[in-house]
């Protein structure tokens, strides 16, 4: 991929953020979705090159959401990517005015990202330490014991973050019984895996279900930061697997992270909506606003920082909204 579609990324997520973070606390999640949405397929647009959305928040016919299989970017000749998208990841955040929101992408060449309904995936995350150490058919116990030798302190030091779901009962179960510590999140389980590459944030592992757009995402960063992630698609009903089936996917399989971001290259960028461990949210300034984002190559292994001021006379009415 071109290295130059790294920041152009981050110009995505920073203007779906900049118009998501109006809603934060007025408990409206579907407007600060469609704010985030709207902002987010207006900056693709302006990008040089021919992205298609391979997992994302739906199918077409539920469009105005970037649907799978849309086609985004100026569609000139720039080269072929896949997108996987999450407009904005803790909707229920934003509309509650917590903490933990971002907007989201990721992109890889073209047949490099699984391609996948919008539907739940069982997950679990770790960062470099403990890459290659876990396993998602492996009891909780286990992969707790797995993480804590690697990082070389006992079980009752390793904390596990997991949404605060009743589905996930048999894994706080699980994780009260082997000793270890728990983080509950309301909320966004591309932060939390995230979370767990970053010494600073204390998160040694992430459990659970989730969307699977998230876990595509997720995948994604953690190629870039060293870590590993496995994941196992969980249909719900008949037309769910039927999807599965015509997309070519065994819900039985281990989708490990060479399976959900193939080859040697991807792109993430992540811009905080509300404040973050890893991130502080949008600060509106009057004339300005700020944003602060984290965007990665998998290639090179470069993660950077980024603080945006964004002058909120001059920037286009797409994002000024």
């Amino acid at each position: 991929m071109e290295r130059s579609l790294t920041m152009e990324i981050v110009r995505v997520t920073e203007a779906a953020a900049i118009a998501s973070a109006k809603w934060m606390g007025r408990g409206l999640k579907n407007e600060a979705d469609d704010a985030a949405t709207t902002a987010m397929r207006a900056l693709f647009d302006t990008i040089p090159m021919h992205g298609r959305v391979v997992i994302g928040e739906g199918e077409m016919d539920e469009a105005p959401m970037l649907y799978i299989g849309e086609e985004l970017g100026l569609r000139n000749g720039g080269p072929e990517v896949d997108i996987a998208v999450d407009p904005l990841e803790g909707t229920n955040i934003v509309a509650k005015g917590t903490n933990g929101a971002m907007t989201v992408v990721a992109i890889a060449d073209r047949g490099n990202l699984l391609n996948a309904p919008d539907m739940y995936m069982e997950k679990i995350a770790v960062g470099p330490e403990s890459k290659g150490k876990v396993d998602i058919n492996a009891s909780v116990a286990e992969n707790l014991k797995a993480v804590a030798e690697a990082k070389n302190k006992s079980v009752s030091d390793v904390v596990a973050i997991l949404l605060d779901r009743p589905r996930h009962q048999h894994i706080v179960d699980e994780i009260r019984a082997a000793g270890a510590r728990i983080k509950f999140i309301s909320d966004g389980d591309v932060n939390a895996a995230i979370s767990t590459a970053f010494d600073e944030t204390g998160i040694d592992i992430m459990f659970g279900t989730g969307g699977a757009p998230e876990g595509v995402l997720a995948a994604a960063a953690l190629k870039c930061l060293g870590g590993d992630f496995q994941g196992r698609l969980v249909p719900e009903n008949d037309e769910q697997l039927k999807r599965c089936i015509e997309m070519g996917l065994d819900v039985k399989k281990v989708l490990k992270l060479e399976d959900l971001v193939k080859g040697d290259d991807a792109i993430f960028a992540a811009t905080a909506v509300t404040d973050s461990e890893l991130l502080r949210g949008v600060q509106y300034k009057g004339e300005y606003c700020l944003t602060n984002s984290v965007v990665m190559r998998a290639k090179t292994g470069t993660v950077r920082f980024i603080e945006g001021r964004h002058n909120m006379i001059k920037k286009p009415d797409y994002v000024n909204k």
